[in-house]
Parts: structure tokens; sequence; C-alpha cells
């Protein structure tokens, strides 16, 4: 899966996510403002940057190569998912999860808006 591919399976995740330029060659997806991934467009290797529950992180560093801490964010409560080490699956499984982690937090007034 390419930088690409993900930036279209993020957005379309569902109607109300945002995609903005963060900084020069940073892409963050939100949901009512909360970044549920990052990406950055110049990396020498494609990797983006995903939120999850700290337990959750830390198992997946353990079992897969491709999950790293992430580079520029808090490395307990997000990881960076290098896309040239691991299927394609694992990457939408992963993306999913931190949008739906991040909806689960969002007050109900909203995440009733998100199904």
């Amino acid at each position: 899966m390419d930088i690409e591919e993900v930036r279209l399976f993020a957005l379309g995740l569902h109607e109300r996510v945002t995609e903005d330029l963060f900084v020069e060659n940073w892409l963050t997806f939100r949901a009512e403002g909360k970044w549920f991934l990052l990406m950055q467009l110049d990396a020498p290797q494609p990797r983006v940057a995903v939120k999850l529950p700290p337990e959750r992180n830390a198992q997946l560093r353990a079992e897969l190569a491709g999950v790293r801490p992430a580079f520029h964010m808090n490395k307990v409560h997000w990881s960076d998912l290098y896309l040239d080490e691991l299927p394609r699956e694992t990457v939408v499984s992963l993306v999913r999860e931190s949008f739906q982690l991040v909806v689960s937090r969002l007050p109900k007034a909203f995440r009733s808006q998100y199904g």
C-alpha cells in the first residue's frame, strides 16, 4: 500500500473526515479536529502514524517489525506504520482502528454523527 492509497482510504472512512496540511510535507487526518492519522509525504521510507491505545501499541511493536514508535509524536500513543513492511490489510485495519478510537472519545453529540 502506498501513501496515496492510505490517503484515499482515510478520506473514505467518513464524509466528516478532514485532511489538512500541518506543516510542509505533513498531512493530518482528523475527526472533529482530533488527529487519527499523520503522514510525512517526503519520508525516506513511506510511513504513516496512527493513534492507538498504549497496550495495543506495545503489542503491535512486539509482533510486527513494520510498527515502530512514531517519530515526531508521543511514543506511548502513536505508532509509525512502515508501508513497505506491512500487508495492506494490516495498514487498513490499523488506520480504521485509529479512526474508531478517536471517534469513540468525541463528545456524544459528535459521536452520533459517525453512526
